[in-house]
């Protein structure tokens, strides 16, 4: 299968060597460009992306917004948003989280890490890593700014531990050896507690523990 990936930065070299290097993947394909984060929300749903990997500072409309867009836009529900930032520390990354993104990446990355990282968000996982993401959940979600429909409170005792190893950028492997579960059941879990929380994927989740205070800014 091969996924198609849409560009969007209002830096033309930097559009242009992100799609050469996509281009030279076996299972990706550029299928457009996107200088700004309006032109983004539009050819997400006229190119049929598969994921868009987004700039987060554009003209006319951030990233942040267009990635709000696209997670609202019911038609474009399985196209997931991978964002771009200069630092791993960006407060603006936890909005794009908030907004719907799928997980983030720094410009800087190396060109391999780059596919991998577009590989892992189009198969369905949130890209956080723990260490970025300890630092930027401690950092700015101490205090909740977007409130919770759903919250913990809907899961079993084993699902609340389950979300909150997600939390902790725990992948499902690492879940399972955790709780002593086979990978396959963690993986249920995950699926299950997405369900209940109408979460799109595992960043989602990671917001959710954190604003209702399931889990702890800086706890480890």
């Amino acid at each position: 299968m091969t996924i198609r990936v849409l560009l969007a930065d209002d830096q033309t070299l930097v559009r242009e060597a992100f799609a050469m290097l996509v281009e030279t993947a076996p299972d990706m394909e550029v299928v457009g460009q996107a200088a700004t984060g309006r032109e983004a929300a539009v050819l997400a749903r006229t190119r049929c992306a598969d994921l868009v990997v987004m700039d987060i500072r554009m003209p006319d409309l951030d990233g942040i917004e267009a990635t709000r867009l696209i997670a609202a836009d019911e038609d474009l529900a399985g196209v997931k948003v991978l964002v771009l930032t200069t630092y791993d520390t960006d407060e603006n990354i936890v909005d794009a989280l908030r907004a719907g993104a799928s997980g983030f990446l720094v410009k800087d990355t190396r060109p391999a890490e780059l596919l991998d990282a577009i590989r892992t968000v189009a198969a369905g996982e949130a890209l956080l890593s723990p260490g970025p993401t300890a630092r930027l959940i401690a950092r700015f979600l101490r205090t909740p700014r977007t409130p919770v429909t759903a919250g913990p409170e809907c899961l079993s005792d084993r699902e609340r531990e389950v979300l909150a190893l997600v939390a902790r950028g725990l992948n499902n492997t690492e879940i399972a050896e955790a709780l002593g579960l086979s990978p396959l059941t963690a993986k249920t879990h995950v699926s299950r507690i997405m369900g209940k929380l109408a979460a799109r994927d595992r960043a989602q989740l990671v917001i959710v523990a954190y604003e209702s205070g399931l889990v702890a800014p800086g706890t480890q």
